[in-house]
């Protein structure tokens, strides 16, 4: 908004960025937000060489979100570092996740005539577009369910479920009976974030996700946006059915639009669900995926009779997040029983020794109303997912919905170039 030209003022009730999906920055005030008794015992260091995220999320290289920061020059405030590996869960083990002809070919996850189907799929794939008639043998992009895409390749529910789940990041199974384009395009998308770096296609930033509000700042403080960190909300001012400000400490800042987060409006959100995640410190890194200190798991759904996936994100000290030596293994799932903890346990077997566990459960909120006529937007609360396509999603949302016009990529990288010139 504030590359647009818009008057931006971003307060905050916290004294630290990023709201719900804040880092923490010293490991007792982790204990202390987690109500655990006593300091952090000796053997994990010194509490002001952790950052703990509040929310386990990586960026895809070729994502939404791994562009803005490129495209906006947040680049300039943000280190980030490829993560080490990304699994899939089948049967109790867990295996890399093919995303290359070669790694197709080399996979323990499927049979010898499986590999060649899913390689001749990765190969349609690579080649699919959908402008081109000569690219879908004989698919229809916006009418072929996905699941017909999966029979013409003659390919396994194995295959289906470490496709949908751990390239095309599906959460469950209902893609399955809509149109194929979109899985196709999703997959196209984990392989260029691979193609990118080579190694992985998830990127995470040093010192934590709370990195990536402080940039944001930043770049809207160039832009002469202002932000006030420890500032109250007291009061939202509608008048006629519109935003006109919002009051703290006796003052009003008055404006035409507003941004939040379902906490500043609990009268215009609803609850449509719960997120379970549980943060795990332990000394090792996680069996049987070459000793990757940073990784994500996914558990799809099907393995363990469950109607949506687990994740397993994993972080260390090669992140700035931990001290030497220790792991940070964050677990999240939706929850769908009232027993949500019986419900990561296939995650938590994975890990082994945990040395500490917090746990959260948090409800999931959706804005009741586009906010057209009030000018009020709201976002939505982050998902179980442990990438920001989601979020992203929401923010060109809402975005759309202010400016009645579609978030354009390019367009941001033009401004950026009126301020810092051409590459």
């Amino acid at each position: 908004m504030s590359v647009n030209g818009k008057k931006v003022l971003h307060m905050d009730r916290n004294l630290y960025y990023g709201g719900e999906s804040a880092s923490i920055m010293l490991l007792e005030d982790l204990y202390k937000r987690f109500k655990i008794p006593g300091a952090p015992p000796a053997s994990m260091g010194r509490g002001r060489d952790w950052n703990v995220d509040l929310i386990p999320k990586f960026l895809m290289a070729n994502g939404q979100l791994g562009k803005m920061p490129l495209f906006t020059e947040v680049t300039r405030y943000l280190d980030f570092k490829v993560t080490e590996g990304s699994f899939v869960y089948k049967g109790g083990k867990i295996y890399k996740v093919p995303s290359t002809e070669a790694e197709a070919l080399a996979s323990s996850l499927m049979g010898l005539f499986e590999k060649r189907r899913f390689r001749k799929f990765l190969v349609f794939v690579a080649s699919f577009d959908e402008k081109d008639p000569r690219t879908l043998e004989g698919i229809d992009p916006g009418k072929t369910a996905m699941r017909k895409v999966y029979k013409k390749f003659n390919l396994g529910q194995d295959v289906m479920d470490f496709t949908g789940h751990a390239l095309a990041l599906y959460r469950t199974d209902d893609y399955l009976d809509q149109p194929c384009v979109e899985t196709i395009n999703r997959i196209k998308l984990y392989s260029e974030s691979l193609a990118r770096y080579g190694k992985n296609p998830y990127l995470y930033p040093l010192y934590g996700l709370g990195e990536l509000p402080q940039g944001f700042a930043r770049l809207s403080a160039i832009y002469g946006g202002t932000y006030i960190l420890n500032k109250p909300i007291e009061e939202i001012i509608v008048q006629n059915g519109k935003v006109v400000g919002v009051k703290s400490e006796g003052e009003i800042a008055r404006c035409k639009q507003l941004i939040c987060d379902p906490s500043y409006m609990k009268d215009r959100v609803e609850k449509v669900g719960q997120v379970i995640r549980v943060i795990c410190i332990v000394s090792h890194p996680i069996k049987n995926t070459s000793d990757a200190n940073s990784c994500q798991i996914i558990i799809p759904q099907n393995q363990v009779n469950c109607k949506s996936d687990i994740y397993v994100c994993m972080i260390s000290s090669a992140h700035n997040v931990a001290v030497r030596g220790k792991y940070i293994a964050i677990v999240s799932t939706t929850v769908e029983t009232k027993e949500p903890k019986k419900e990561i346990r296939p995650a938590l077997e994975l890990l082994e020794l945990l040395e500490q566990k917090l746990v959260s459960i948090s409800d999931l909120f959706v804005p009741k109303d586009l906010g057209t006529e009030s000018q009020i937007f709201i976002s939505r609360t982050y998902d179980a997912t442990t990438h920001f396509e989601t979020a992203c999603d929401d923010i060109k949302d809402i975005y759309k919905r202010m400016t009645g016009s579609e978030f354009d990529f390019e367009e941001m990288k033009r401004k950026k170039n009126d301020i810092y010139g051409e590459d």
